[in-house]
């Protein structure tokens, strides 16, 4: 008579990732229901502590995303890179899943080791509708990355008038500067955005009536072709930093 035997469904492989990982990746979302049902771990860490929920949004899989969401999978499990499930939803532009973490208590302020936020990150995507949406969830529109960036000058560096409208709108520091001594202001003016400049410039002047303590010069300054060249010089390349490549990875 054979012996029954157990198969243990936590085994990893050599990158430390187990089945569920591995059918989340590749989008088999019967397998996924499978493990869950048969007990599996749902928020084992592979090597760069990624969990099964991070490799189904990494991998667009939103189906198996919304069964380990369901299941009860951890949305503030933080991998190497500081990256949380949210970062990951954002990231693919899922406003669906996005939606889904928030509801069931992920942390719409965690940083990455980039220093951003969902927000921050989801405006770098240009992703109107996440932006939104994050924003009604009271998202800190004020928070800035590790260069001291804020929402407002990466909706600038972007070229996106209706995500700088709605920043706007979050009555934001305007005259904020990053560790580069940048303003929204001036990156409007280094990436020759004149339109967003304009913006940035008819917001100023309006706030400058209900405020004495506004900056004229900078609030009325056009800024001249030689201010444009100096600063396109000093505008540091944070459009492509690493979380793109930390996320794809």
């Amino acid at each position: 008579m054979m012996k029954k035997t157990t198969m243990d469904l936590n085994i990893t492989d050599a990158k430390k990732r187990t089945a569920l990982h591995w059918a989340c990746a590749n989008g088999h979302a019967e397998v996924v229901t499978l493990l869950v049902d048969r007990k599996c771990q749902l928020d084992v860490l592979d090597g760069e502590n990624r969990t099964p929920l991070m490799k189904a949004l990494q991998c667009q899989r939103e189906a198996c995303a919304n069964i380990l969401i369901d299941s009860g999978a951890d949305p503030n499990i933080v991998d190497v890179y500081g990256n949380t499930a949210v970062h990951y939803a954002v990231y693919s532009e899922n406003l669906s899943v996005v939606v889904k973490l928030l509801s069931c208590g992920a942390d719409i302020e965690v940083k990455n080791k980039a220093g951003h936020t969902p927000l921050l990150l989801a405006i770098r995507k240009r992703s109107e509708q996440i932006v939104e949406f994050l924003l009604t969830k009271n998202a800190n529109a004020n928070a800035v990355d590790k260069f001291k960036c804020t929402a407002l000058m990466l909706a600038v560096c972007h070229g996106s008038s209706e995500i700088v409208g709605m920043v706007l709108q979050q009555n934001v520091d305007i005259c904020a500067e990053d560790t580069c001594g940048m303003t929204a202001v001036r990156y409007a003016i280094a990436c020759g955005f004149d339109h967003i400049h304009q913006q940035l410039l008819e917001y100023k002047q309006k706030i400058s009536k209900n405020s004495q303590n506004s900056n004229p010069a900078e609030g009325t300054s056009e800024g001249t072709p030689e201010e444009a060249a100096f600063l396109a010089e000093r505008t540091p390349d944070k459009a492509e930093c690493s979380v793109e490549r930390t996320l794809d990875e």
